[in-house]
């Protein structure tokens, strides 16, 4: 990471560190808090409300959800993450507004074909953009994306060169972006913050 900024003549404090922990225990959490990681990306609300009475005592924990959420999920998403970054549709905002619960928010854009991924369409951010910015109870953080999967990091670059044009458009200053083999690029492009999973805990391993 410290590379990379440099690389982009950019202060590595400005990029942040997600731990992914989905599939992993609240063992892995636990751990990773010792060494000093304090946030925390989990894909799905069940999970999470499993792990959650396990992690519960652990003071300045902060937990993302960077799952698809589904909108009947959402008062136990506002209960049990801190930030909601997978965002991707007005009637979503709307719904996790409504639970009366302060929220941070990043809108998921998709930018790829892949039927597989979550995400808004370009199209459909400014009215998502203005929903967040309209409710009472969320905070427009950024901008998250996934592209597609590649061995090779530069296949990841426009992808991430393309959110960052859409967050500057919009005024919108984070970008989520960028994971254990793209992490480099995704820094150069602009990320302030980096999802990692494979690279602090190994493969993944059902529970």
């Amino acid at each position: 990471m410290d590379a990379a900024a440099a690389r982009a003549r950019r202060d590595p404090a400005s990029v942040r560190l997600l731990a992914v922990t989905k599939v992993f225990g609240p063992e892995a959490i636990r751990e990773a808090y010792a060494l000093g990681l304090r946030e925390f990306g989990e894909n799905y609300v069940q999970e999470m409300e499993r792990k959650a009475p396990a992690v519960a005592d652990l003071a300045g924990a902060h937990f993302h959800l960077i799952g698809h959420l589904q909108s009947n999920k959402t008062k136990k998403a506002a209960q049990l993450f801190r930030s909601v970054d997978s965002v991707d549709s007005v009637k979503l905002a709307r719904r996790l507004d409504a639970e009366r619960t302060p929220l941070d928010v990043m809108i998921e854009v998709k930018l790829s074909e892949e039927e597989s991924k979550s995400g808004a369409a370009e199209a459909d951010l400014p009215a998502i953009v203005e929903a967040v910015r309209e409710s009472s109870h969320l905070a427009l953080r950024g901008l998250m994306t996934v592209p597609p999967w590649s061995e090779d990091p530069e296949v990841s670059r426009p992808y991430f060169t393309r959110l960052r044009e859409l967050a500057a458009r919009h005024g919108i200053p984070e970008l989520s972006m960028g994971m254990s083999n793209d992490l480099e690029v995704a820094i150069e492009e602009g990320a302030t913050w980096v999802r990692i999973g494979t690279a602090l805990f190994g493969r993944r391993k059902k529970l």
